[in-house]
């Protein structure tokens, strides 16, 4: 069953989800804005796959889970997956909203100024996003937590810990500022990106952190006048990537400079003072 949305709105933008009697969607925790009075709420642990996919815990007992072995399995599954999302800085909880009786209508938006994309996953390949990008998707695409390699990850900062889409169906993200849609194959194979830059890509695509320069004088002055500190994320191979105007650090730094508390002048680089 397609879901039906709409994106609407220009500088900060909402998903308005129609809801088919018995269609579920779910959000992570803080990211819904309103629903009709026929759509319920129910706050779970648990991702879809985790419960039974689009069905789960619709009323399914102790029962039918292979008695008290099939309990401590799933509450140590439960307790995989939230760990998992404490570590990656996500939501511990998931919201989820079925629609009873006729057609239901639900509403949801990021948490930064900006646009979102719906992406229509088919079952042959992933999505893997930046961190608080996932804001909806229909009960049949699984969430995950993907975690790069060592020196990726120590190097890359907002790349070390990405979210995963996979299965089939409508999953929607958000970003800051405006998107822009490129594939690295119409550019030789190869781009670099600010590495808070980076909104969402297709499984195929490679992704990487590179040295900004060499360890000489021109390197040296990229990284501490050029704004982007020491890395930038790489991105290779033929698929979707969506990148976004606006990066949080940016915005945390015009917001810090319009409050009188910026120290880092007009230099940005490994000078910038923005605290996490």
């Amino acid at each position: 069953m397609t879901l039906r949305q709409e994106i609407v709105g220009n500088a900060m933008q909402m998903a308005v989800v129609s809801l088919q009697p018995g269609q579920t969607v779910y959000c992570e925790a803080g990211k819904f804005l309103f629903k009709t009075a026929n759509v319920t709420m129910e706050t779970r642990l648990t991702g879809p796959s985790d419960s039974g996919g689009g069905q789960q815990a619709q009323g399914g007992g102790a029962g039918g889970a292979g008695g008290m072995g099939g309990l401590l399995r799933q509450a140590m599954g439960t307790a995989m997956q939230v760990g998992q999302r404490v570590l990656a800085g996500e939501s511990i909880a998931f919201q989820y909203f079925t629609a009873q009786g006729g057609e239901g209508t639900v509403g949801f938006a990021g948490v930064l100024p900006g646009e979102m994309r719906a992406l229509e996953l088919d079952g042959t390949r992933a999505w893997f996003a930046e961190k608080d990008a996932f804001v909806a998707a229909e009960s049949t695409v699984d969430f995950g937590i993907a975690f790069q390699g060592g020196r990726t990850g120590m190097k890359g900062g907002e790349g070390f810990i990405l979210e995963k889409f996979t299965g089939r169906g409508t999953v929607i993200i958000a970003g800051a500022g405006n998107f822009i849609d490129l594939d690295p194959a119409d550019f030789g194979g190869r781009i670099e990106v600010d590495t808070g830059c980076v909104v969402a890509f297709e499984e195929g695509i490679q992704y990487g952190v590179q040295r900004v320069g060499g360890l000489n004088r021109q390197g040296l002055m990229n990284a501490v006048f050029g704004g982007e500190g020491l890395s930038l994320a790489t991105l290779e191979g033929h698929g979707r990537v969506i990148l976004q105007s606006l990066t949080i650090e940016s915005l945390a730094n015009a917001l810090k400079k319009a409050q009188g508390g910026d120290k880092q002048g007009p230099t940005g680089g490994l000078f910038s003072t923005h605290s996490g």
